[in-house]
């Protein structure tokens, strides 16, 4: 399949990406989690559509999941819009540096329900079949840190 020329630019996340991962945050216990990511060109549109799910290894018992898009912006710049279950929504610019991506948050909002969340951050790099990231949060009281990290490798 052919994909927009717009794509072009960060058609280094094109794939099913799965891996593991490790959490931390000053409000709850450190733990680890398994992690599959898939990002894929939405038909003929410029953009990709992005899902994302945790679960806890060993068992499958779901952790996570979200959903979105990345719209790739001129030839250095992107955009990142995700949406979660748990009432969060997630807009962010990111600037393209050679197959790293680095977002940073323009609104976050939530449902009433929600928890706090004031500010994210995500640091994307795909090197050698291999997509590693890092998360930073500010969130329920606590200065802006890391939340996430992880490795991925592609299945398809």
């Amino acid at each position: 399949m052919e994909i927009n020329p717009q794509l072009e630019r960060i058609s280094f996340l094109i794939g099913t990406w799965r891996g593991h991962g490790r959490g931390v945050y000053p409000t709850i216990e450190a733990f680890e989690y398994d992690e599959e990511i898939d990002l894929a060109p939405l038909g003929p549109k410029p953009m990709l559509r992005y899902s994302q799910s945790t679960w806890m290894p060993g068992t499958r018992d779901p952790l996570h999941s979200e959903i979105g898009y990345v719209r790739p912006v001129g030839t250095d710049a992107a955009e990142l819009i995700i949406a979660q279950p748990t009432g969060i929504t997630e807009i962010h610019t990111g600037t393209i540096i050679e197959r790293r991506i680095e977002f940073r948050t323009v609104s976050v909002e939530r449902a009433p329900s929600a928890k706090e969340v004031l500010s994210v951050e995500r640091r994307i790099e795909v090197h050698e079949g291999r997509l590693t990231y890092e998360l930073f949060m500010g969130a329920v009281g606590q200065p802006h840190q890391l939340h996430l990290e992880a490795t991925l490798e592609k299945s398809k």
